[in-house]
């Protein structure tokens, strides 16, 4: 009889690699010799490692803690820190911070050695999170996992100026220099787009001083785009004009959003006219047209209410292969919306997964709040029945208005049938419910009321 060929730990690594469904690579390592189940397989670490990287990316994380339970079994394995900074990662991306945190504190367990690598992929987890006590709960215990670096520093900056605790951000600053850690461009550009942010505009360009003059450095396209959108914010295009020539004189390398900003500002000051000249220049310097490129474009013709134009722009970008976004769509829905053409908004949404672009919950709020606007009460109920189906939900703001409208109608089936379909979901406060019963006692119509009693008691 001929032997079955058994399959190593290095071939199996190969056939990870290569297999592209996840839920396929994971039956392939449970079972990599199915054929001989008596002899326990002896997995390497990078068949470890390749696994839990794929099931992390695919955000199975129920198979990905099955599997790390079982490295945390298999003594003879060791893996790299960075294995863990990755799990770290998955968990902040899809803003799971207590697991990242849990994961965190469990890599001795793992046999790995913790170092301040791991600790600066948890402050940023967690600033993606924007969990910002827990930043702060963690500087507690600092110094226990290692000496901070300029990537530490930077972001604990990030999350001040983000959490709008500029004070601190610069506390941070200061400390930094103080412990003799060095600060890069990174550092400035967080600290400079906190206080553009802020409006604190002569203070950032100040530290822009600083870090030419005293540091020596260059700044990046992140640093000038947060100056010009700093400037552009109070309208003063001719100062965002001179940080944009500046960047061609200095050699820094244009990025697309320099355009997109200046563009929206154009806009809003009145020189739309202006505009193709900017958009002839960033062809002439290199820099392609993308995305926030074609949105600013959009959103910018929709305030002027030249919707022709925004779908032009539209067209435009499949025509150039710049495929249209879920935003794309929306700025569009919105101008619509704003400018009271339904029936196009209506379309444009049902025209959208054409256009290879799913329609996410702001899609249709925009599009519901705009039928509660126009007070067209019975089209909302039933865009309210396909959200809730998909399970999206109004703002309750625009909910109250849809059942006050259907009240003073005296639509009582659209009314109930979206009663119906908010109390599915459990997504009626008892003080709504309180205004409805209220609203309809005032109008003598008991018969609705009883019903929305009977509605609430089954709750």
């Amino acid at each position: 009889m001929e032997k079955v060929k058994q399959i190593s730990p290095l071939r199996l690594s190969s056939l990870l690699r290569q297999q592209k469904d996840p839920k396929i690579a994971l039956q392939l390592f449970l079972n990599p010799n199915p054929k001989n189940t008596k002899i326990p397989f002896r997995y390497s670490p990078l068949c470890y490692d390749l696994i839990i990287s794929k099931l992390g990316k695919a955000k199975l994380f129920n198979q990905m803690e099955q599997i790390l339970n079982q490295l945390k079994h298999d003594t003879q394995i060791s893996l790299n820190e960075v294995v863990f900074c990755n799990i770290i990662t998955f968990y902040g991306r899809s803003h799971l911070p207590e697991k990242a945190l849990r994961i965190f504190t469990e890599i001795p367990s793992f046999r790995c050695y913790r170092s301040i690598k791991s600790v600066n992929t948890l402050l940023n987890a967690l600033l993606n999170c924007k969990q910002y006590d827990k930043i702060s709960e963690m500087l507690k215990n600092f110094e226990i996992y290692g000496t901070p670096d300029v990537c530490t520093f930077n972001i604990l900056m990030n999350a001040c100026c983000s959490s709008g605790d500029l004070g601190n951000a610069r506390e941070v600053f200061d400390e930094m220099r103080k412990r003799g850690v060095q600060p890069n461009v990174v550092s400035f550009g967080t600290l400079i787009n906190g206080l553009c942010a802020n409006g604190e505009l002569d203070e950032a360009f100040r530290m822009k001083k600083i870090m030419e003059r005293d540091f020596k450095m260059k700044g990046n396209a992140f640093v000038y785009v947060a100056l010009i959108k700093g400037v552009c914010k109070v309208d003063d295009l001719n100062a965002a004009y001179k940080l944009k020539d500046e960047m061609l004189r200095k050699k820094v390398e244009l990025d697309s959003a320099v355009y997109s900003t200046l563009i929206s500002a154009y806009f809003r000051v009145g020189r739309k006219d202006e505009v193709y000249g900017l958009l002839n220049e960033m062809e002439k310097n290199g820099c392609k047209c993308d995305k926030v490129t074609f949105n600013a474009l959009m959103h910018g013709y929709c305030q002027e209410k030249d919707l022709d134009s925004a779908f032009r722009v539209l067209d435009e970008m499949e025509v150039k292969g710049c495929k249209p976004d879920v935003i794309s769509c929306n700025v569009i829905i919105r101008g619509l919306c704003n400018d009271g053409k339904l029936r196009e908004a209506s379309e444009l949404l049902d025209d959208m997964p054409r256009r290879r672009c799913k329609p996410d919950v702001v899609s249709y709020r925009i599009y519901f709040d705009g039928l509660c606007k126009a007070m067209k009460f019975k089209e909302a109920a039933v865009i309210l029945h396909e959200m809730v189906f998909k399970g999206y939900v109004p703002r309750d703001t625009s909910l109250n208005e849809l059942f006050h409208g259907l009240i003073q109608e005296g639509d009582r089936e659209s009314l109930m049938r979206a009663l119906d379909n908010m109390a599915s979901v459990n997504c009626i406060s008892k003080e709504v419910w309180g205004m409805m019963i209220s609203m309809m006692c005032q109008q003598d119509n008991l018969s609705n009321a009883y019903g929305l009693v009977g509605m609430l008691l089954m709750e």
